[in-house]
Protein backbone atom coordinates (compact mmCIF):
# COMPACT_ATOMS: atom_id res chain seq x y z
CA UNK A 1 0.00 0.00 0.00
CA UNK A 2 3.01 2.52 0.00
CA UNK A 3 3.27 5.21 -2.55
CA UNK A 4 6.60 6.64 -1.63
CA UNK A 5 6.09 9.35 -4.55
CA UNK A 6 7.12 9.48 -7.86
CA UNK A 7 4.13 7.52 -8.86
CA UNK A 8 2.74 9.14 -12.35
CA UNK A 9 -0.92 9.43 -13.17
CA UNK A 10 -2.70 9.43 -16.00
CA UNK A 11 -6.55 9.15 -17.34
CA UNK A 12 -9.37 9.29 -19.86
CA UNK A 13 -12.33 8.41 -21.02
CA UNK A 14 -13.25 5.77 -22.68
CA UNK A 15 -16.71 4.66 -25.12
CA UNK A 16 -17.60 1.03 -26.00
CA UNK A 17 -20.20 0.09 -28.25
CA UNK A 18 -23.17 -1.99 -27.07
CA UNK A 19 -24.56 -5.16 -29.01
CA UNK A 20 -27.64 -3.51 -30.02
CA UNK A 21 -28.90 -1.48 -27.00
CA UNK A 22 -29.65 -1.63 -22.71
CA UNK A 23 -32.59 -0.87 -21.71
CA UNK A 24 -33.99 -0.44 -17.87
CA UNK A 25 -36.92 1.56 -16.89
CA UNK A 26 -35.09 4.72 -16.67
CA UNK A 27 -34.02 4.70 -20.20
CA UNK A 28 -31.76 3.12 -22.72
CA UNK A 29 -28.14 3.40 -24.31
CA UNK A 30 -26.19 2.21 -26.79
CA UNK A 31 -22.55 2.77 -25.77
CA UNK A 32 -20.81 2.01 -22.56
CA UNK A 33 -18.57 5.19 -21.13
CA UNK A 34 -16.27 4.19 -18.70
CA UNK A 35 -13.26 6.41 -17.89
CA UNK A 36 -9.87 4.63 -16.88
CA UNK A 37 -7.10 5.65 -14.30
CA UNK A 38 -3.59 4.81 -14.83
CA UNK A 39 -0.61 4.37 -12.29
CA UNK A 40 3.01 4.22 -13.19
CA UNK A 41 6.00 4.43 -11.80
CA UNK A 42 8.19 3.49 -14.84
CA UNK A 43 8.48 -0.33 -14.03
CA UNK A 44 4.70 -1.14 -12.96
CA UNK A 45 1.30 0.05 -14.23
CA UNK A 46 -1.72 -0.20 -12.85
CA UNK A 47 -5.41 0.19 -14.33
CA UNK A 48 -8.64 1.16 -13.07
CA UNK A 49 -11.55 1.63 -14.40
CA UNK A 50 -15.56 3.22 -13.22
CA UNK A 51 -18.41 4.13 -14.72
CA UNK A 52 -20.00 7.47 -14.37
CA UNK A 53 -23.70 7.14 -13.03
CA UNK A 54 -26.30 10.01 -13.74
CA UNK A 55 -28.47 8.43 -11.10
CA UNK A 56 -26.04 9.39 -8.60
CA UNK A 57 -25.50 13.08 -9.89
CA UNK A 58 -22.27 11.61 -12.29
CA UNK A 59 -20.76 12.57 -15.36
CA UNK A 60 -17.71 11.37 -17.02
CA UNK A 61 -16.40 14.84 -17.28
CA UNK A 62 -16.71 15.73 -13.84
CA UNK A 63 -15.64 12.20 -12.86
CA UNK A 64 -12.22 12.79 -14.74
CA UNK A 65 -12.07 16.29 -13.51
CA UNK A 66 -11.95 14.44 -9.51
CA UNK A 67 -9.52 11.64 -10.56
CA UNK A 68 -7.12 14.43 -12.13
CA UNK A 69 -7.76 16.64 -8.92
CA UNK A 70 -5.24 14.05 -6.88
CA UNK A 71 -2.89 13.85 -9.44
CA UNK A 72 -0.16 16.33 -7.21
CA UNK A 73 -0.74 14.36 -4.08
CA UNK A 74 -0.26 10.92 -6.14
CA UNK A 75 2.65 12.08 -6.92
CA UNK A 76 3.86 13.34 -4.08
CA UNK A 77 2.95 9.76 -1.94
CA UNK A 78 -0.98 9.46 -1.56
CA UNK A 79 -1.40 6.04 -1.25
CA UNK A 80 -4.70 3.59 -1.60
CA UNK A 81 -5.62 4.38 2.37
CA UNK A 82 -5.04 7.88 1.68
CA UNK A 83 -7.85 7.45 -0.93
CA UNK A 84 -10.40 6.38 0.81
CA UNK A 85 -10.22 9.79 2.67
CA UNK A 86 -9.75 12.12 0.15
CA UNK A 87 -12.66 11.23 -2.04
CA UNK A 88 -15.94 10.11 -0.96
CA UNK A 89 -17.41 6.68 -2.31
CA UNK A 90 -18.50 6.70 -6.07
CA UNK A 91 -17.03 6.27 -9.70
CA UNK A 92 -13.63 8.29 -8.96
CA UNK A 93 -12.42 6.86 -6.24
CA UNK A 94 -13.07 3.12 -7.70
CA UNK A 95 -10.99 3.84 -10.76
CA UNK A 96 -7.95 5.02 -8.16
CA UNK A 97 -8.38 2.40 -5.71
CA UNK A 98 -8.51 -0.34 -8.59
CA UNK A 99 -5.49 1.24 -10.03
CA UNK A 100 -3.52 1.27 -6.83
CA UNK A 101 -4.85 -2.36 -6.12
CA UNK A 102 -3.43 -3.19 -9.54
CA UNK A 103 -0.01 -1.36 -9.46
CA UNK A 104 0.65 -3.25 -5.90
CA UNK A 105 0.09 -6.42 -7.39
CA UNK A 106 1.84 -5.98 -10.24
CA UNK A 107 5.14 -4.21 -7.98
CA UNK A 108 5.26 -6.65 -5.76
CA UNK A 109 4.83 -9.88 -8.38
CA UNK A 110 1.80 -10.83 -6.55
CA UNK A 111 -1.86 -11.11 -7.23
CA UNK A 112 -4.30 -8.80 -5.45
CA UNK A 113 -6.12 -11.65 -3.80
CA UNK A 114 -2.95 -12.40 -2.08
CA UNK A 115 -2.20 -8.77 -0.85
CA UNK A 116 -6.10 -8.83 0.39
CA UNK A 117 -5.55 -11.67 2.43
CA UNK A 118 -8.19 -13.76 0.18
CA UNK A 119 -8.11 -17.44 -1.81
CA UNK A 120 -7.30 -18.02 -4.64
CA UNK A 121 -10.72 -16.59 -6.73
CA UNK A 122 -12.96 -19.55 -9.38
CA UNK A 123 -14.73 -19.48 -11.67
CA UNK A 124 -18.25 -17.96 -11.04
CA UNK A 125 -21.64 -18.33 -12.88
CA UNK A 126 -22.76 -14.74 -14.12
CA UNK A 127 -26.40 -13.53 -14.54
CA UNK A 128 -27.14 -13.03 -17.96
CA UNK A 129 -29.55 -9.43 -18.83
CA UNK A 130 -32.27 -9.22 -20.97
CA UNK A 131 -33.65 -5.29 -20.91
CA UNK A 132 -37.27 -4.65 -20.58
CA UNK A 133 -39.38 -4.22 -23.24
CA UNK A 134 -43.16 -5.51 -24.20
CA UNK A 135 -43.79 -8.94 -23.22
CA UNK A 136 -43.28 -10.44 -26.77
CA UNK A 137 -40.09 -9.10 -27.12
CA UNK A 138 -38.49 -9.77 -23.75
CA UNK A 139 -39.71 -13.26 -23.92
CA UNK A 140 -37.44 -13.16 -27.72
CA UNK A 141 -34.85 -12.57 -25.87
CA UNK A 142 -35.66 -14.74 -23.06
CA UNK A 143 -35.82 -17.97 -25.44
CA UNK A 144 -32.50 -17.05 -27.14
CA UNK A 145 -30.48 -17.33 -23.68
CA UNK A 146 -32.30 -19.85 -22.32
CA UNK A 147 -29.65 -22.19 -22.47
CA UNK A 148 -28.10 -19.98 -19.29
CA UNK A 149 -28.42 -21.47 -15.63
CA UNK A 150 -29.18 -17.48 -14.44
CA UNK A 151 -31.19 -14.64 -16.28
CA UNK A 152 -31.62 -11.47 -14.99
CA UNK A 153 -34.71 -9.32 -16.14
CA UNK A 154 -35.07 -5.49 -16.19
CA UNK A 155 -38.27 -4.90 -15.22
CA UNK A 156 -40.13 -1.27 -13.90
CA UNK A 157 -42.73 -0.19 -15.62
CA UNK A 158 -46.46 -0.96 -15.89
CA UNK A 159 -47.54 -4.39 -17.11
CA UNK A 160 -44.73 -6.10 -15.66
CA UNK A 161 -46.77 -9.02 -14.34
CA UNK A 162 -47.01 -9.66 -17.92
CA UNK A 163 -43.60 -9.40 -19.24
CA UNK A 164 -42.18 -11.43 -16.55
CA UNK A 165 -44.91 -14.33 -17.03
CA UNK A 166 -43.85 -13.86 -20.72
CA UNK A 167 -39.72 -14.43 -19.53
CA UNK A 168 -40.94 -17.85 -17.71
CA UNK A 169 -42.68 -19.13 -20.70
CA UNK A 170 -39.59 -18.39 -22.99
CA UNK A 171 -37.19 -19.60 -20.14
CA UNK A 172 -38.73 -22.37 -18.11
CA UNK A 173 -35.42 -23.88 -16.75
CA UNK A 174 -33.23 -20.78 -16.01
CA UNK A 175 -33.28 -19.41 -12.43
CA UNK A 176 -34.71 -15.82 -13.01
CA UNK A 177 -33.81 -12.90 -11.13
CA UNK A 178 -35.49 -9.61 -11.39
CA UNK A 179 -34.28 -5.63 -11.28
CA UNK A 180 -36.89 -3.02 -11.25
CA UNK A 181 -34.58 -0.23 -10.70
CA UNK A 182 -36.99 1.85 -8.47
CA UNK A 183 -39.64 1.82 -11.06
CA UNK A 184 -42.65 0.18 -8.60
CA UNK A 185 -44.65 1.75 -6.17
CA UNK A 186 -46.30 1.20 -2.90
CA UNK A 187 -49.87 0.98 -4.99
CA UNK A 188 -48.25 -2.28 -7.54
CA UNK A 189 -46.01 -4.03 -4.90
CA UNK A 190 -47.74 -6.60 -4.07
CA UNK A 191 -49.19 -7.54 -7.28
CA UNK A 192 -45.75 -7.40 -9.19
CA UNK A 193 -44.34 -9.36 -6.42
CA UNK A 194 -46.96 -11.61 -6.25
CA UNK A 195 -46.19 -12.40 -10.37
CA UNK A 196 -42.46 -12.71 -9.67
CA UNK A 197 -43.06 -14.98 -7.20
CA UNK A 198 -45.50 -16.92 -9.11
CA UNK A 199 -43.26 -17.13 -11.87
CA UNK A 200 -40.40 -18.84 -9.81
CA UNK A 201 -38.15 -15.37 -9.65
CA UNK A 202 -35.69 -15.85 -6.75
CA UNK A 203 -34.69 -12.47 -5.91
CA UNK A 204 -36.24 -9.10 -6.78
CA UNK A 205 -33.73 -6.16 -6.62
CA UNK A 206 -34.69 -2.72 -5.88
CA UNK A 207 -38.55 -2.70 -6.64
CA UNK A 208 -38.99 1.11 -4.84
CA UNK A 209 -37.16 4.21 -4.57
CA UNK A 210 -34.76 4.77 -2.58
CA UNK A 211 -36.11 6.70 0.46
CA UNK A 212 -39.44 5.49 0.24
CA UNK A 213 -39.08 1.87 0.73
CA UNK A 214 -40.09 1.85 4.28
CA UNK A 215 -43.06 0.12 3.89
CA UNK A 216 -40.66 -3.22 3.05
CA UNK A 217 -40.27 -3.69 6.37
CA UNK A 218 -44.32 -3.86 7.06
CA UNK A 219 -45.33 -6.35 4.55
CA UNK A 220 -44.53 -10.40 3.67
CA UNK A 221 -42.19 -10.33 1.39
CA UNK A 222 -42.90 -13.68 -0.83
CA UNK A 223 -39.44 -13.76 -2.30
CA UNK A 224 -35.99 -11.89 -1.24
CA UNK A 225 -35.33 -8.38 -1.91
CA UNK A 226 -32.22 -6.94 -2.62
CA UNK A 227 -31.25 -3.61 -1.96
CA UNK A 228 -29.34 -1.61 -5.09
CA UNK A 229 -30.20 1.56 -5.09
CA UNK A 230 -30.39 2.01 -1.29
CA UNK A 231 -27.30 0.12 -0.51
CA UNK A 232 -24.00 2.34 -0.95
CA UNK A 233 -20.80 1.28 1.26
CA UNK A 234 -20.69 0.29 5.00
CA UNK A 235 -22.49 3.14 6.22
CA UNK A 236 -25.58 2.36 4.32
CA UNK A 237 -26.08 -0.92 5.68
CA UNK A 238 -27.85 -0.50 9.29
CA UNK A 239 -30.85 1.73 7.95
CA UNK A 240 -31.45 -1.93 5.69
CA UNK A 241 -31.59 -4.13 8.26
CA UNK A 242 -35.72 -5.17 8.26
CA UNK A 243 -36.09 -4.07 4.83
CA UNK A 244 -34.29 -6.02 2.68
CA UNK A 245 -32.44 -9.66 2.73
CA UNK A 246 -29.58 -8.98 0.66
CA UNK A 247 -27.31 -6.52 -1.07
CA UNK A 248 -26.16 -5.55 -4.22
CA UNK A 249 -22.37 -4.95 -3.65
CA UNK A 250 -20.76 -2.74 -7.45
CA UNK A 251 -17.58 -0.95 -6.86
CA UNK A 252 -18.90 2.28 -8.61
CA UNK A 253 -20.78 2.68 -5.32
CA UNK A 254 -18.52 1.41 -2.73
CA UNK A 255 -15.62 3.39 -4.60
CA UNK A 256 -13.39 0.43 -4.93
CA UNK A 257 -12.70 -2.40 -4.03
CA UNK A 258 -11.42 -1.12 -0.28
CA UNK A 259 -14.46 -0.57 0.40
CA UNK A 260 -16.47 -2.99 -1.20
CA UNK A 261 -14.64 -6.09 1.08
CA UNK A 262 -15.10 -4.12 4.18
CA UNK A 263 -18.74 -3.52 2.96
CA UNK A 264 -19.30 -7.39 2.06
CA UNK A 265 -17.79 -8.27 6.17
CA UNK A 266 -20.54 -6.00 7.72
CA UNK A 267 -22.84 -6.90 5.30
CA UNK A 268 -22.73 -10.64 6.14
CA UNK A 269 -22.27 -9.63 10.16
CA UNK A 270 -25.51 -7.37 9.72
CA UNK A 271 -27.15 -11.26 8.32
CA UNK A 272 -27.44 -9.70 4.08
CA UNK A 273 -26.53 -12.19 1.25
CA UNK A 274 -24.77 -10.61 -1.02
CA UNK A 275 -25.62 -9.74 -4.60
CA UNK A 276 -21.84 -8.81 -6.63
CA UNK A 277 -23.05 -6.47 -9.43
CA UNK A 278 -21.65 -4.24 -12.19
CA UNK A 279 -22.45 -1.31 -14.48
CA UNK A 280 -22.09 -2.02 -18.51
CA UNK A 281 -18.53 -1.83 -18.66
CA UNK A 282 -15.31 -3.52 -19.91
CA UNK A 283 -13.33 -6.48 -18.00
CA UNK A 284 -11.36 -4.34 -16.86
CA UNK A 285 -14.54 -3.24 -14.45
CA UNK A 286 -15.48 -7.01 -14.09
CA UNK A 287 -11.84 -7.71 -12.63
CA UNK A 288 -11.88 -6.54 -9.27
CA UNK A 289 -15.71 -7.48 -9.01
CA UNK A 290 -15.18 -10.75 -9.52
CA UNK A 291 -13.02 -11.22 -6.10
CA UNK A 292 -15.98 -9.45 -4.40
CA UNK A 293 -18.29 -12.47 -6.44
CA UNK A 294 -16.19 -15.03 -4.14
CA UNK A 295 -18.28 -14.24 -1.30
CA UNK A 296 -21.79 -13.38 -3.45
CA UNK A 297 -24.81 -15.87 -3.54
CA UNK A 298 -25.93 -14.03 -6.98
CA UNK A 299 -23.22 -12.69 -9.31
CA UNK A 300 -24.07 -10.20 -11.77
CA UNK A 301 -21.16 -9.61 -13.88
CA UNK A 302 -21.83 -9.80 -17.32
CA UNK A 303 -21.22 -6.23 -18.71
CA UNK A 304 -18.76 -7.44 -21.26
CA UNK A 305 -21.28 -9.88 -22.55
CA UNK A 306 -23.18 -6.93 -23.94
CA UNK A 307 -20.61 -4.91 -25.34
CA UNK A 308 -20.11 -5.27 -28.95
CA UNK A 309 -16.57 -5.94 -28.36
CA UNK A 310 -14.11 -5.72 -25.04
CA UNK A 311 -10.39 -5.67 -24.10
CA UNK A 312 -7.71 -8.34 -26.01
CA UNK A 313 -7.24 -9.95 -22.87
CA UNK A 314 -10.70 -9.42 -21.43
CA UNK A 315 -12.13 -11.95 -19.07
CA UNK A 316 -12.50 -15.38 -20.65
CA UNK A 317 -16.00 -16.66 -20.86
CA UNK A 318 -17.41 -19.71 -21.01
CA UNK A 319 -21.54 -19.37 -21.66
CA UNK A 320 -22.24 -17.72 -18.63
CA UNK A 321 -19.41 -19.01 -16.53
CA UNK A 322 -16.33 -16.26 -15.86
CA UNK A 323 -13.17 -16.91 -14.54
CA UNK A 324 -10.49 -14.99 -13.06
CA UNK A 325 -8.62 -12.18 -14.70
CA UNK A 326 -5.72 -13.00 -16.15
CA UNK A 327 -2.57 -11.11 -14.51
CA UNK A 328 -2.56 -8.83 -18.35
CA UNK A 329 -5.86 -7.45 -17.63
CA UNK A 330 -5.55 -6.61 -13.84
CA UNK A 331 -4.57 -7.88 -10.49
Amino acid sequence: MVNSGGLRLSSRIESWPIAGSFAISRGSKTRAVVVVAELTDGRATGRGECVPYARYGENPEAVLERIESLRGAIAAGLNRLDLQAALPPGAARNALDCAFWDFEAKAANERVYELAGLPPPKPLVTAFTISIGAPDEMAAAARAAAARPLLKIKLGNQGDPARIAAVRAAAPKAELIVDANEGWNAQNLAENLAACASAGVTLVEQPLPDGGDDILSKIHRPLPVCADESAHDRASLAALVGKYDAVNIKLDKTGGLTEALAMAAEAKRLGFSIMAGCMVSTSLSMAPAHLVGQQARVIDLDGPLLLAKDHEDGLRYDGSLVYPPEHSLWG
